[in-house]
């Protein structure tokens, strides 16, 4: 955790080069004052001193750029920046004696030295890299080009106001006379397309040059995936002290993993942009929480990352909450307590009747338990394949599973069998590793079924499941249910809680809800816990992008 003294550090650092960016630039826009100048001129050519009003503007641009990732507390920021700072010194100087301009850049040279182990965190270096390799290629691409266009171009141009036929020497001088001199030593274009190639030597350094420093500056990707022995320390930490319904699914490929200085504990998660979005709380015994999610926090601020953590429990709150961290409520998750769990009431009639109807009509619910066989998998692909262009969706991902056949192979499979003995709905299941709950995963059916289907499919688990001994059924998170409703609810979850009421045409949370509760669950409270409300907006891209595996488009579909 940083230090009030360092945030505010880190503060005064951002500003304080936002300003020396603002300053330089309206600083390179104002002529020199005669009575500073006047010696300059015997010492240095006017293209000298019109060069060092360029690189105050140059500098000035890109410390305004930089100054927001000093704050991110970039090493690769922190070098550009005390490289600007120096050229800023000696810029400001040439131009015209600016010695207060000078002394500001000095003072926040000494600043961001003093403080250089506070800058920590990593850039991708792939992109860095690249980022290298595109500057220089834009230099010598630049070069090139302006060289190539004032051989072929030079009677269209004059120069000092006489026409000039350019030698390819002569012409990467003038190329390079375009960047460092104020009146590009004279060059006067005569052609409305002698002016647009002048003007597309700048636009084309201007664009590489961009493109270098977002490379530089960008994040840390993750480009591997967690190796083999990491998987099996994973799964071996998550089958020990796994008790969640989502314990299962961070153990599927697309997870990465952090593991507590004491090896103990696991966070799974999927970096996506400047986000770490964690499945659940830290796997592990309880004592090592506080440790393992501290850890977490420092490794994602050296990867310039915001920790993020999706479906955390109560019980967990006050931990993230003396770590700085914000809590948000997303929802509530349905349990439905099967040694309780009885069709009989008035209240049940419905689910009575759907399973008298689908019994009488000759449809069955059968159980196939692991591993499943090829010719099942290969009908239950039909199915889903049938459901995913019905909904006109993808495959979700990150806190569920999806129809991988190497992950359906090892789940019990609950499917309703027409009269003639063909498949028209299913769901996997997934057992709790050390308690006696499973929870239902993937739930599809084909697109001509009858109404109520699905409720027979899940009365007939829900019974299964109780005959076999299993205290509880998980129907998973009824996103954005119990959110908001009250008056001392914060006011981020109103917001939420308006979305609910309002947004069902994009998603059918009401109707999932409904769903749910017709099986009486008990409703348990799950929530997204985040650093701080700036980095939120952040957080929620990065968990649409996992969901969804980047298909953005398709995140607000329904999946029941």
């Amino acid at each position: 955790m940083l230090t009030q003294r360092t945030r505010i550090g880190l503060w005064t650092a951002t500003i304080l080069t936002g300003l020396v960016g603002i300053v330089n630039l309206l600083s390179a826009a104002a002529p020199g004052l005669p009575e500073r100048t006047h010696w300059l001129k015997e010492f240095l050519p006017f293209s000298v001193r019109a060069g060092g009003h360029l690189f105050a503007a140059l500098t000035g641009f890109v410390l305004l750029t930089l100054a927001a990732n000093l704050l991110r507390r970039k090493r690769v920021a922190w070098l550009l920046t005390i490289g600007l700072l120096i050229v800023s010194i000696l810029s400001n100087l040439l131009k015209g004696w600016d010695y207060e301009e000078s002394m500001l850049s000095a003072i926040l040279l000494m600043q961001l030295l003093l403080m250089r182990q506070v800058f920590t965190a990593q850039s991708d270096r792939p992109s860095i890299a690249q980022g290298v390799r595109v500057l220089i290629g834009a230099l010598l691409f630049t070069l090139a080009y302006g060289t190539a266009g004032f051989v072929l171009l030079g009677y269209k141009f004059t120069v000092n106001h006489h026409r000039v036929n350019f030698h390819p020497a002569q012409a990467l001088l003038q190329t390079l006379a375009m960047f460092f001199t104020a009146d590009n030593a004279g060059l006067e274009p005569q052609t409305r397309f002698a002016e647009f190639f002048a003007n597309s030597i700048y636009i084309i350094g201007g664009i590489t040059v961009t493109y270098a420093l977002l490379m530089l500056l960008r994040p840390v990707l993750l480009r591997q995936a967690a190796t083999l022995a990491e998987r099996r320390r994973a799964q071996e930490i998550v089958e020990k002290n796994g008790q969640t319904s989502i314990a299962r699914f961070t153990l599927l490929d697309d997870k990465s993993y952090y593991f507590s200085p004491s090896g103990d504990s696991v966070i799974a998660y999927v970096p996506k942009g400047r986000g770490a979005i964690a499945l659940g709380d830290p796997i592990g015994p309880v004592e090592d929480r506080k440790e393992v999610i501290l850890g977490f926090q420092h490794f994602c601020d050296r990867n310039d990352w915001y920790p993020a953590f999706y479906q955390t429990l109560p019980e967990n709150l006050d931990i993230y909450k003396s770590l700085g961290f914000r809590v948000l409520q997303i929802g509530e998750e349905a349990i439905v307590d099967l040694k309780s769990f009885s069709l009989k009431g008035k209240a049940n009639q419905n689910l009575r009747t759907a399973v008298n109807r689908f019994t009488k009509s000759g449809h069955e619910v059968k159980f196939y338990e692991p591993p499943i066989d090829d010719k099942l998998l290969l009908e239950l692909r039909a199915v889903s394949d049938e459901w995913l262009k019905m909904m006109q969706g993808a495959e979700k991902q990150f806190s569920v599973g999806w129809f991988d056949e190497a992950y359906i192979r090892e789940c019990a499979i609950a499917a309703v069998h027409t009269s003639s003995g063909s498949i028209c709905a299913f769901a996997n299941l997934v057992s709790l590793f050390n308690i006696k709950e499973i929870s239902v995963d993937l739930m599809r059916r084909r697109v001509q079924v009858e109404n109520g289907i699905m409720e027979f499919l899940f009365v007939s688990m829900l019974n299964h499941y109780k005959e076999q001994g299993y205290e509880s059924f998980n129907l998973g998170l009824s996103a954005l249910s119990g959110v908001g409703g009250t008056e001392k609810s914060p006011r981020i979850e109103k917001v939420l809680y308006y979305l609910y009421q309002h947004l069902n045409r994009f998603y059918n949370f009401k109707g999932v809800h409904s769903f749910k509760d017709k099986f009486r669950p008990r409703w348990e409270p799950r929530y997204m816990v985040y650093p701080r409300l700036s980095a939120l907006p952040t957080v929620v891209v990065a968990l649409v992008r996992a969901d969804s595996g980047d298909r953005l488009l398709d995140y607000f579909k329904p999946e029941s």
